[in-house]
């Protein structure tokens, strides 16, 4: 494990949060959970059918006696989490609709962390994104004064640290989605000890090319500033302008960045999720992530391709975002 999941881990230790995991019988799922509460880092919540979960244990070898289950069939405080989920949905599902819907896991896990029994939840590896976000969305909701959640990686190689987003959910998002994504990347970044130095990327570097692509990022570029002036954070730019010093010495060379950015703001989510894979796959990155950012606790998406140490890698980052709040 990297010293960055190493100084993450030790931190998290100090409280040990209780992070709930809705697809208790993934053997992914399983095997991260046992090794993150027999490390002591934190308290694993699965959800499901405890006979199942142990069943599924027992193939594979692992010993779950330590993990805490919950099953919403026989969950003793259910009726509490079917009154806080009508009043959270504020008339649009009745006591009936509340207790069918949270018999779905990632509801029903969703409303743990709204009440306060878990301080965040990591799904994904065997659901939909949407299956993840969708309850995040109406149970937790955004923060006072973001429209919409966004999705970042942290992309990690040896000492190499930077954030990429939207690489996760906004297709195509307008000037105040790009500033809201880019406030919230700056915070996403200071939890992995990145100090921020934010870059709204475009196929453009300060007016070099002009049409309404490039003009929403110089409209998103200037939203954010007013919204967070104490960010370093600048744009239009093409890639190299924001990352090669002696680029942005020739094409931007009154920018505070220099050609030292290490949060990078994409303008699409085919530009983000591209630019992401790239970095991956042809410069051996590490992707970390999806982390969704801008909610009001911490929920966190898998990829369904994931192993049992990415889901041991978003627990941990999870745990960090509720501490960081």
């Amino acid at each position: 494990m990297s010293d960055m999941f190493k100084a993450i881990a030790d931190k998290v230790q100090q409280t040990q949060p209780s992070i709930v995991f809705p697809e208790g019988t993934d053997e992914r799922i399983l095997e991260a959970t046992v090794r993150l509460k027999s490390e002591g880092v934190l308290n694993p919540i699965v959800v499901g059918n405890e006979d199942e979960i142990k069943s599924k244990a027992a193939d594979l070898q692992l010993d779950v006696s330590a993990l805490e289950i919950y099953d919403p069939e026989t969950y003793g405080d259910f009726e509490e989490l079917v009154k806080a989920f009508v009043e959270r949905r504020k008339g649009k599902a009745t006591e009936e609709d509340a207790r069918k819907i949270l018999q779905t896991p990632n509801y029903f896990g969703t409303m743990l962390v709204h009440v306060g029994k878990a301080a965040g939840l990591v799904s994904g590896a065997a659901h939909s994104t949407g299956d993840t976000v969708r309850p995040a969305l109406q149970i937790i909701k955004t923060k006072e004064g973001v429209k919409k959640t966004s999705g970042v990686f942290v992309m990690v190689k040896d000492n190499e640290r930077y954030i990429f987003g939207d690489c996760a959910i906004n297709i195509s998002p307008n000037s105040t989605d790009l500033a809201e994504t880019a406030i919230e990347a700056a915070k996403t970044a200071k939890v992995f000890d990145i100090d921020p130095k934010v870059a709204m990327l475009s196929f453009s570097t300060k007016g070099s090319a002009v049409s309404p692509e490039t003009e929403k990022v110089v409209e998103a570029t200037q939203i954010a500033t007013e919204k967070a002036p104490e960010l370093v954070l600048d744009g239009e730019f093409q890639f190299d302008a924001a990352f090669v010093p002696s680029v942005a010495a020739k094409k931007a060379p009154d920018s505070p960045l220099k050609g030292e950015a290490n949060v990078f703001i994409f303008p699409s989510l085919e530009a983000g999720n591209i630019g992401y894979k790239i970095a991956q796959r042809l410069g051996n990155f590490e992707a970390i992530g999806p982390i969704l950012q801008g909610l009001n606790k911490p929920v966190n998406d898998l990829s369904r391709g994931c192993n049992a140490e990415d889901v041991y890698k978003l627990a941990l980052i999870t745990a960090m975002q509720g501490l960081e709040g």
